[in-house]
């Protein structure tokens, strides 16, 4: 019984047999405001290439009313079973299949998702369909490789706003009739109903014109800024249009910020949706604009890569995403007049750290992966898909050159429009405007897993000067149960040369006084242009972070950096040092209580906000996990009066205050510290400039909540002030996290013996329920996680589960005890294939964090 999978195989032969032409999807959504069910009707058509044929057509329902091939009308209750409809006697050429069907709403996150927002009462409508979930509204052929075109008629509430990927008809008698979109994946289509607010204008240049649209709850219209998203916008339309050398595709441009959403955003053609917590209710860092400008970047360059030009398969899933991780970057530190033109040292700080801890697991895998099936690709959205991908696509421009890349990936858009591909197909196009023979580096780079250690081996002579000069290369062994083996490969990196300016007048800043970019492959490269040199203080390899490869420092470098990381001039050699000593710490191979020591000596000097915002997440998580037991508390007390004093000594509503605000909320430990968070909350207490607005009391609340200070009732009153969907999470987190064996049984059964809960109050329930300092009250909680973790996999959505497994695994009772169990309960419910991927991942937390400790013993 295939369930709700679907193999490779299967869709290969399908994509054999058929060709799909076009949908018309009729979708009576007038009860929503109720909830329940709703009457889908699905009018496919499609061609045969065989006479006779049997195939399948996808469908989630709980009923199926009709179903009519050909005029002739089939039965239900033998054609529809597991999530499939079977067609057989199909004609050859044209075919028609009428499918009537009750479909659920849900509150997943998948489908077509039903929120009822808490201010005003009303529902409110989204669909997310990626990877296999069209067919959780529609009957539909759910693979990437079967395009069609689709027209969407819906019946909605009067007064309601309907958008869908086609420009938004008025409505006649509260239908909208939806003009057919061009050739699409079902993945990227979309509906978004409600009575959302919404915000208008065009993009125009050139004689193009491109409607423009952003919209939200009306509760959160007030702090929607418009004018920003919309220059973001215009940003990406300029650069992407230029590059790729063809114009937007679609209609219109919507940007629809939704409730409960699972990931970041969604490349819906013409009609992305994003989570709405990227419409800031308070104040937050630069950080956080950054990170939704790289977003609507990121889902923007989908509209050209994924949604023009889609991959055939799923294994193919990379490209989609890595392309466009890098395309936001690369936009944002290249586009005239961007506000982020440092966007490649965020990318050095966040994307790379990702992809370096995906890259070390025991699920690590190819960057083109093997993908079998649905379950396969479900849990393949990782670090590897998008941040290794991007960092791989990052050093093939430094290797092809900029303009060759996208010159191939210009003719690659034009040959392939409105189609489906292969990589081969983009690796031809690059091969044929850079002249480089890829086929190699396509082997190593892209079909292998693992990751590299790049060392400088440096010999100075007695004045000083480099007698000789080479990089090492290493191919550390893959973990434990990951397939294929350790493969050195071609990278086109930098060295930069950096010395401490103190000259007078100087800046006492660490400069780049030289560069040398090669190709480094193989174990041992020599590098006789630094023979002869004086050497610098610091030498630094992957300089400008062209490659994919850890770093290492020499010993002299090393130690200069210890003392001066801070003093960088530019802030991505910084962050590439900050990052090699993150790495160092979770590799076992620089202790917590120093990588807490560098971290304090140089973070003051960290001009970079996004930079400091990671560093404090790292030390905390190193300091919880990391840290030997014996010295854990003293070490957290060290690390919470220095977040205290810098948040008294930061600029008053700066940027670094609010960091450091944060910092100390989430670390306060002592009587002294949390009577601050308690003035704080209730006025008594104030740091000049220092806005305590809704979200930050939120953050004081949950700390509060964890430490025992704050009950019940206080946590509902903090709700009574912020009676909305975000003051619920906040509320339920909060309650999960207080310090009692009552509290932790209540949000465990809330999550784990019930399935009531939507998808983000049950991410919300487990961020409170783990709290590292709450180890002993969660002991118990080791075995119950083992006796019920294969049920709730089995008898709940994707999302949902995942959520569970990852959330509830427990990663912070670091022992040998942990490692046994997980492994006893693996021999013995012999789970399924993704389902044994994440909870192997999770246990190698587990592992890496014992080698960690006793190290920092």
């Amino acid at each position: 019984m295939p369930g709700t999978n679907l193999t490779r195989e299967e869709a290969q032969q399908r994509a054999k047999l058929l060709t799909v032409d076009s949908y018309e999807i009729d979708l009576d959504l007038s009860g929503a405001q109720e909830g329940g069910t709703y009457r889908s009707v699905t009018t496919v058509r499609f061609d045969s290439a065989e006479a006779n044929a049997e195939t399948f057509i996808d469908l989630i329902a709980p009923a199926v009313h009709e179903v009519v091939l050909n005029g002739h009308a089939l039965e239900v209750g033998v054609v529809f079973r597991d999530s499939r409809i079977a067609l057989r006697h199909l004609a050859q050429g044209a075919n028609e299949l009428k499918v009537v069907a009750d479909c659920e709403y849900t509150n997943t996150g998948e489908g077509l998702h039903r929120f009822v927002d808490p201010v005003d009462q009303q529902a409110y409508l989204y669909t997310q369909f990626e990877v296999p979930d069209a067919r959780r509204v529609f009957a539909s052929f759910e693979q990437p490789d079967l395009k069609a075109t689709f027209q969407f008629t819906v019946k909605a509430p009067s007064g309601w706003s309907v958008i869908s990927n086609s420009p938004t008809p008025e409505p006649k008698d509260d239908v909208w009739t939806f003009a057919p979109t061009p050739r699409l994946s079902t993945y990227v289509t979309a509906l978004i109903v409600g009575p959302y607010h919404s915000v208008h204008s065009v993009y125009e240049k050139d004689g193009q014109s491109v409607p423009l649209g952003i919209y939200c709850r009306p509760s959160l219209a007030e702090f929607l800024d418009a004018d920003a998203i919309f220059d973001v916008t215009r940003q990406g339309f300029d650069w992407f249009q230029e590059k790729f050398d063809y114009a937007y595709p679609f209609a219109k441009y919507d940007q629809l910020f939704v409730p409960e959403f699972n990931a970041g955003a969604m490349e819906n053609a013409g009609a992305v949706t994003i989570r709405d917590q990227y419409v800031f209710r308070s104040k937050v860092t630069d950080a956080a604009y950054e990170v939704r400008a790289a977003t609507i970047l990121h889902e923007l360059a989908h509209m050209w890569f994924g949604d023009l030009v889609t991959m055939e398969w799923w294994n193919d899933l990379w490209l989609n995403e890595s392309f466009a991780t890098f395309a936001e970057a690369a936009c944002q530190a290249y586009a005239p007049g961007s506000k982020w033109p440092h966007s490649w040292t965020t990318f050095a700080n966040s994307m790379k750290t990702w992809a370096y801890r995906q890259d070390q697991l025991p699920s690590t895998h190819p960057i083109m992966a093997d993908i079998r099936d649905l379950d396969d690709v479900l849990v393949n959205f990782d670090g590897i898909t998008y941040a290794k991908g991007a960092s791989v696509l990052k050093q093939l421009v430094a290797y092809v050159g900029m303009d060759a890349f996208f010159s191939g990936v210009q003719a690659y858009f034009k040959q392939h429009a409105f189609g489906n591909t292969r990589l081969s197909d983009l690796l031809g196009a690059l091969e044929e405007t850079s002249g480089r023979d890829l086929k190699t580096w396509s082997k190593k780079w892209l079909e292998t897993a693992g990751i590299n250690v790049l060392r400088p081996v440096v010999d100075v002579d007695s004045a000083g000067n480099i007698t000789s000069f080479a990089i090492k290369q290493e191919a550390p062994a893959l973990p434990e149960g990951a397939k294929g083996e350790p493969t050195l490969r071609p990278h086109r990196i930098a060295i930069g040369l950096y010395d401490l300016d103190d000259s007078a007048g100087g800046s006492g800043k660490l400069v780049r006084t030289d560069r040398v970019e090669l190709d480094v492959d193989g174990e041992l490269t020599a590098v006789e242009e630094l023979v002869g040199r004086a050497r610098p203080d610091v030498i630094l390899l992957n300089d400008d972070d062209l490659s994919y490869a850890k770093v290492r420092l020499d010993t002299e470098s090393l130690a200069f950096v210890t003392e001066h990381l801070g003093d960088f001039e530019a802030s991505l050699p910084r962050a590439l040092c900050w990052a090699s000593a993150w790495d160092m710490t979770r590799d076992a191979e620089l202790p917590t209580r120093d990588y807490l020591s560098l971290v304090l000596s140089g973070i003051g000097k960290e001009s970079d906000i996004g930079v400091v915002q990671s560093l404090h997440r790292q030390v905390k998580l190193a300091l919880d996990l990391y840290a030997a037991p014996a010295g854990r508390e003293a070490a957290l007390t060290r690390w919470t009066e220095a977040t205290l004093e810098h948040l008294r000594a930061a600029e008053p509503g700066g940027d670094h205050q609010l960091a450091w605000a944060r910092a100390f909320a989430a670390t306060a430990r002592t009587e002294s510290d949390l009577a601050l968070l308690e003035g704080l909350l209730d006025g008594s207490e104030s740091i000049e400039g220092l806005a305590v607005d809704t979200e930050l009391r939120w953050a004081f609340v949950a700390r509060l909540a964890a430490t025992g200070r704050l009950d019940e009732a206080g946590i509902a009153a903090e709700f009574e002030r912020d009676k909305t969907a975000a003051g619920e999470r906040h509320a339920a987190a909060a309650r999960a996290a207080r310090p009692t064996a009552a509290a932790k049984a209540e949000a465990w059964a809330s999550v784990v013996e019930s399935d009531k809960l939507p998808n983000a109050v049950q991410e919300a329930v487990i961020s409170g329920f783990v709290q590292t300092e709450q180890r002993e009250l969660l002991a118990p909680y080791t075995q119950k996680f083992f006796d019920a973790v294969k049920s709730v996999w089995e008898s709940r959505s994707h999302e949902m589960a995942q959520q569970v497994v990852v959330g509830l695994y427990p990663a912070v009772q670091v022992s040998q005890e942990t490692l046994d169990a997980t492994d006893a309960w693996i021999a013995a419910a012999e789970p399924t294939a993704a389902l044994h991927r994440l909870i192997t991942e999770s246990r190698a937390g587990v592992e890496r964090a014992l080698r960690a400790q006793a190290a920092d013993a």
